[in-house]
């Protein structure tokens, strides 16, 4: 059985957590595999004021949520297992995934290691000797020749896609050749804001993919509000300038002098002149 000092600590910590939920938007629960400590001490550091940090046990964060006896805050449940952090925050969830992103460094791959990107190997001199070096190149599908006393990669070759697990004899493959196919860092399981909870794979957004949709959606509803008239602080200059060149062409066309048409009607009536003028001259019987 317990101690009373144990279950007095256990209480009391559960209190401390209670009184955090109460004290943020969201709560986000990311992974601690593939973290080193050192790296979770510069996140900490890096976010002070925006961010608070907790690891805690699955089993006290899930005695202060059933406590707290609150529906919204029941759906981190399924997510309490594992070595976990917690993240409290006001911030924007997506924000707060972006700053996890960046925090990431990309380290040289270890046998059962998760790829992070696809990883091409280049072409050209691994800067080895001949040797055992080219079997174990040959093994992992790196097609290879003798250069100049090295080891040459004949051509750009995938060796994993991103995603894939890392073998042992890939892995020792790439740490000779100093390609970082691995990330290490802090990575989104889930975060419940304001009620909404949102899963690790909503998180990630390509900022680039994401800025050239806006810009495309941007242009063509400028398009389409020229198209309509509909006027916005960004439409109503080149429609008043639009607006204003018909009305012009118009008065011109109709013969309705004004300050901006007069110029135009005498330029005209001018043409028009010399052009009857002309077809006077023509018609006019030639001397015998």
């Amino acid at each position: 059985m317990p101690s009373q000092q144990v279950l007095e600590e256990k209480s009391s910590e559960v209190e401390a957590i209670k009184d955090i939920l109460k004290g943020y938007k969201s709560i986000g629960i990311a992974s601690l595999q593939k973290v080193r400590a050192s790296q979770l001490q510069e996140l900490k550091k890096s976010m002070v004021g925006k961010v608070y940090f907790r690891v805690l046990k699955n089993t006290l964060m899930k005695l202060a949520i059933e406590e707290m006896n609150q529906e919204d805050l029941k759906k981190l449940e399924e997510y309490l297992d594992g070595s976990n952090v917690y993240l409290f925050t006001d911030l924007n969830p997506f924000k707060l995934a972006l700053l996890l992103e960046r925090g990431k460094v990309k380290t040289t791959a270890k046998s059962g290691d998760i790829a992070a990107i696809d990883v091409v190997v280049p072409a050209g001199n691994t800067g080895q000797p001949p040797g055992p070096i080219i079997s174990q190149l040959n093994a992992v599908g790196l097609p290879t020749r003798i250069e100049s006393g090295s080891v040459w990669v004949s051509k750009d070759t995938l060796v994993v896609r991103k995603g894939e697990v890392i073998n042992e004899r890939l892995a020792g493959v790439l740490s000779k050749l100093g390609i970082k196919a691995v990330e290490l860092g802090l990575s989104m399981r889930a975060v419940l804001d304001n009620g909404l909870m949102i899963v690790g794979a909503q998180l990630k957004v390509d900022i680039e993919a994401t800025k050239k949709s806006l810009e495309q959606s941007n242009s063509e509803a400028f398009a389409l509000a020229l198209g309509i008239a509909y006027p916005t602080k960004e439409t109503i200059t080149l429609l008043l300038q639009s607006a204003h060149q018909k009305a012009v062409a118009l008065a011109v066309g109709a013969a309705i002098p004004t300050k901006d048409t007069i110029a135009d009607l005498i330029r005209k009536a001018n043409a028009e002149m010399t052009s009857l003028s002309s077809a006077v001259e023509k018609a006019k019987p030639k001397a015998a």
